[in-house]
């Protein structure tokens, strides 16, 4: 009976086993976490550390470098950054994407204890470290007002309740806290008053330090009781410091206030947050990876009226940004896209065999493969995302190949008077080689892909997987449900009544057709060398257009989110900055398109971040990209501050964090020599059309109050270094001096000038210094004071000091052409060999992809003919089967530019993909040819004319199938349609092109190579002839 005879003749059995399949991958489905993207965990561990009141060039020197060097030994690190600014370092590992994060993160706790002993002794804490992904954008940001309460009790509500409850939620990452800061003890001393009662600021210092204190005590016991000692030895607010005695003067005691103002207040005074203009505590919100957005953030949502009523009822807990509609959207879109890619599948089915019952079968059995698809997709591990649920909307072409190609030919064998029954089993056996041929070769394509690492290796991996998976169903329901299915409901031939209306339009102009291509056939057939001189056109132009198109890495999204980076002038102030956001604030809100603008102050003085949400797609009918080019035509004007707009993406690579979406990295061994040669490339690269919205994170113009000390007249009063220091530390660099401990959290005691005495250089004349006699010395005895300039931000790059330029593409310029734009340049204006750059992130991603193009697609082409060679246990076959590939990548290339793509990962995929698809014309026509000639003695011409004919209709079937299941993508709106367009055009152009080549250039290959397979054949019989009876 055979495998495929018994389940035709089980039909309970069959219909059980494909009911099973359907409801395990439907209940898969439920189970599935979606997300936009999917997750590519990117092993990045982010060290910081701080020492309040050093310079830039301090940290870097005694902070960063030895971090970096005891680093720098762990193993499988690409690449490690470190930017240095007022009072802290930041340092970024990125490490391999196989080395897996825990083993890592142990690596760099053992790299710190090392390092311990190389670092300042003055440093309040240890450096930290934590596991960061930089591909995480907010799934949500909440943000807290208040039109009473000040923003420092804000944010207390916000750290310790808000952020702490949100963060025990299942799927979420991490909460970020940002707009302002902690409460705050504020003791703002007055150093005329201090030296009026000859008091040092240290002796400040260490009075508030012993007055506050949390110790323990002990206890007392007898024999019958335990008593705990407890004491008043701990001040909690402003009021409690207040009356601290300092010292004694003349018998009478001085007290805090007689020297300071004690104040409650914040720890850092020098930020802000702001909700479309108003003050607010803003709490970012990222998911932990491979967590389902949707569940995640539809838990937080449901938690958010416990949250409100958690904390005073004068604050109002607001939702200013949800990922989750947009990604909803988009997989919407993406799944109308499948469903309507079945509708038409199935109608062609209907519109090329005329007949109901026909075009039920693959209505069945296309969603059956769908279906049980979602249950591979489970197991493995994957989510429902735009490029999985792409895969599947793709794989619904191949699916329906399958199962057209067995009904075709049993509909055929029906058609010429066998049963039904016996036509499902003839015409399922003769077939079942070819499909098998078809669903191996087509898996064999993305071998490469599950193969290679990398990003795209990562991002595509699922897409592979999950089109492999549909075909394997596919391959297995097409050889049991199928034929099943049209054992039963197909029904014995019998003379047609007359055709009328759309049917006999439909099989007129089906046999008009054929006809015309039988024609056309013979003619080329007679004239095979015109067919190899158009095949070999096609081979050179497709190298040609390959080198031509512009070149891009990925889509640019429109989620419906910008981020901004703000930048001001380098010796701009705190107060001064506050008004520029506030300006920035303004005019972004106005704009029509957007809905919420959120803006806080960033790691420096002079910068700050910018999140913006943009209204639903349907209301305001632009993309994000030309939302960012309106804007920044109307802040070309605005002074003292740049704002740099992007949108935001689900795909970001490299743990450097810029202001615009690309970055090129200079590198030198000298300070000196990068600040001379970056200014002088960022200026040539303000005049490339190419590249727009260019920033830099090179700062070394800040305005700095230089203290030139004499050493020897510091020495000569009796005073040390250390205590001049100290001495300006704890006037100028708000620094901690005590802790207040309560029940729920820490809170600070900051020291440090009153504001009137910070304002200006000048006032460091004010200042006074005692040495160990008591006497209080200006400052000004020993030193003199310069208006200078020193650098906000010192960064390094694999311990290099190091500048990064990044930039924006405008609308309508490719990554490529960008890319090659700003090599010419650093050619053109002679940059020494001490300096060195390359591109970072997102722009290295995209140059080692595009290095890896060719070899992917060469690797295809290769996993496929071995894979076809072994089927066929031949070598000239899977050549005939091959020549088909040109045309399709001349038509893929020739759609993509004509409606304005780039050739980006999107699109070399849909190439990929035409790699299989087109093979199976080829397919088809050989598998028939080769059993003709073997089975009835057919010569090859004739064996391979017939197989065009007979295969003529499946192959028209097959290629119409695939060609509109690839259709809605291509002419996909709606959210995240930029990302499906690419892949659809790609498909549609190359199937298009391809099926009017290969129809004809395939049976002239197979004659011209069946000719030098005889000839090889009749060389190797002549030469065994001349060896066996030598002359």
């Amino acid at each position: 009976m055979g495998f495929i005879g018994w389940f035709i003749q089980r039909s309970v059995a069959t219909t059980l086993i494909m009911l099973g399949i359907v409801l395990a991958g439907g209940l898969a489905f439920f189970a599935l976490p979606v997300a936009p993207l999917p997750q590519i965990d990117f092993p990045v561990i982010s060290v910081q550390a701080s020492l309040p009141g050093a310079s830039p060039e301090t940290m870097a020197s005694t902070v960063a470098m030895p971090l970096e060097r005891s680093l720098g030994q762990i193993a499988g690190v690409n690449e490690i950054t470190s930017s240095s600014s007022l009072g802290a370092t930041s340092i970024n590992l990125q490490f391999d994407l196989n080395r897996h994060i825990d083993g890592a993160a142990r690596d760099v706790m053992a790299a710190l204890n090392a390092a311990r002993g190389l670092l300042p002794t003055g440093m309040p804490n240890n450096p930290i470290y934590r596991k960061v992904n930089p591909a995480d954008a907010p799934i949500m940001i909440l943000a807290l007002t208040s039109k009473s309460l000040p923003r420092e009790q804000m944010y207390d509500a916000a750290s310790t309740i808000l952020a702490q409850r949100i963060d025990q939620i299942k799927g979420v990452g991490q909460v970020t806290v940002g707009g302002s800061a902690l409460p705050a003890v504020r003791i703002e001393l007055n150093p005329l008053a201090l030296n009026h009662y000859g008091i040092d600021v240290e002796q400040v210092r260490t009075a508030i330090t012993s007055y506050n204190l949390n110790r323990p005590k002990g206890f007392i016991e007898d024999d019958a009781h335990h008593w705990q000692i407890y004491a008043n030895d701990q001040a909690k607010t402003a009021a409690a410091f207040a009356p601290l005695i300092v010292a004694y003067r003349n018998g009478a005691p001085v007290r805090l206030t007689d020297v300071a103002s004690v104040q409650n207040s914040v720890q850092d005074v020098r930020n802000i947050g702001l909700l479309n203009g108003q003050p607010a505590v803003i709490l970012i919100i990222t998911r932990q990876p491979g967590a389902n957005i949707l569940d995640t953030v539809a838990s937080i949502k449901s938690l958010l009226p416990v949250l409100q009523a958690s904390i005073p009822t004068a604050m109002r807990l607001n939702v200013v940004m949800d990922r989750t509609p947009g990604i909803r959207a988009s997989l919407v879109e993406v799944e109308r896209a499948l469903i309507i890619a079945v509708v038409l599948v199935v109608l062609t089915v209907w519109a090329f065999l005329g007949n109901v019952r026909a075009a039920l079968i693959p209505g069945v059995a296309v969603p059956v493969s769908l279906i049980g698809t979602f249950s591979i997709m489970y197991l493995a591990g994957f989510s429902l995302n735009t490029v999985s649920l792409m895969a599947l909307t793709i794989a619904t072409g191949f699916v329906v190949d399958d199962a057209v190609v067995v009904l075709e030919n049993i509909s055929r064998h029906i058609e010429n008077g066998v049963a039904p029954y016996k036509a499902a089993i003839l015409g399922a056996r003769e077939v079942g080689n070819t499909v098998l041929s078809m669903s191996l070769s087509l898996i064999a394509v993305f071998i490469p892909i599950l193969l290679m690492g990398g990003i795209v290796g990562r991002l595509f991996r699922e897409f592979a997987v999950t089109l492999s998976a549909a075909v394997l169903v596919s391959l297995l329901v097409s050889l049991t449900l199928t034929p099943m299915m049209s054992a039963w409901l197909l029904r014995p031939h019998r003379p047609a009544p007359p055709l009328t209306g759309l049917t006999q339009w439909l099989h007129r102009n089906r046999l008009a057709i054929l006809n015309g291509y039988e024609r056309s056939l013979n003619w080329v057939l007679r004239h095979g060398g015109f067919m190899l001189c158009v095949l070999a056109a096609v081979v050179a132009l497709n190298v040609y257009l390959y080198i031509i198109i512009p070149k891009g890495f990925f889509p640019q999204q429109d989620t419906g989110k910008l981020f901004g980076g703000i930048k001001a002038d380098q010796s701009i102030s705190f107060q001064a900055m506050r008004g520029k956001i506030n300006e920035l604030v303004k005019i972004v809100g106005q704009d029509p398109a957007v809905q919420n603008v959120i803006a806080f102050t960033g790691s420096e003085r002079n910068s700050g971040h910018m999140f913006v949400v943009l209204k639903p797609l349907a209301e305001r009918n632009v993309s994000a990209d030309q939302v960012v080019a309106r804007l920044r035509h109307r802040l070309v004007h605005f002074a003292g501050v740049k704002l740099v707009l992007q949108p935001v993406q689900d795909l970001r690579v490299g743990a450097r964090s810029s202001n615009a979406q690309y970055q090129y990295t200079l590198q030198a061994d000298d300070l000196d020599q990068l600040r001379k040669w970056e200014p002088k490339l960022r200026q040539a690269m303000n005049h490339l059309p190419e590249i727009t919205d260019i920033d830099t994170d090179q700062q070394d113009k800040g305005a700095e109050a230089y203290v030139n000390i004499d050493h020897d007249s510091m020495a000569r009063l009796n005073l040390t270094q250390k205590q001049v220091d100290n001495t300006l530390n704890d006037l100028f660099g708000q620094r901690p001096v005590s802790v207040i401990y309560t029940p729920l959290n820490q809170y600070w005691v900051v020291m440090e000038a009153a504001p009137a005495f910070w304002q200006h250089p000048e006032s460091l004349s004010q200042v006074y210094v005692s040495n160990p006699t008591g006497t209080s010395v200006p400052l000004s005895a020993f030193a003199h004071f310069e208006r200078t300039t020193a650098p906000l931000e010192i960064n390094h790059q694999g311990q290099q000091v190091a500048t990064t330029i990044s930039f924006n593409l405008p609308i309508g310029v490719s990554l490529s052409q960008a890319l090659a734009a700003i090599n010419t340049t650093m050619v053109r204006i002679g940059t020494p060999g001490s300096i060195h750059g390359g591109f970072q992130g997102t722009a290295k991603a995209f140059q080692s992809s595009l290095s890896n193009e060719p070899l992917l697609i060469l690797a295809a082409l290769l996993a496929v003919y071995i894979v076809l060679g072994i089927l066929y246990e031949s070598l000239i076959h899977p050549l005939t089967i091959l020549s088909t590939l040109p045309s399709a990548g001349v038509g893929a290339l020739l759609a993509l530019m004509l409606f304005h793509f780039d050739f980006s990962i999107i699109a070399l995929i849909g190439v990929i993909l035409l790699i299989g698809i087109v093979k199976k014309n080829a397919i088809m026509m050989v598998d028939f040819a080769i059993s003709a000639e073997r089975e009835r003695g057919l010569s090859p011409r004739d064996a391979i004319l017939e197989a065009c004919l007979l295969r003529f209709r499946p192959i028209m079937m097959t290629t119409v199938a695939a060609s509109l299941a690839a259709l809605p993508l291509a002419l996909g709106t709606g959210d995240g349609a930029e990302m499906r367009q690419p892949l659809g055009i790609a498909i549609v152009g190359g199937l298009v092109l391809s099926q009017l080549l290969t129809l004809y250039t395939t049976p002239v290959i197979y004659l011209q190579l069946d000719n030098v397979r005889r000839r090889v054949n009749q060389w190797r019989q002549n030469n065994a002839l001349t060896t066996k009876n030598p002359a």
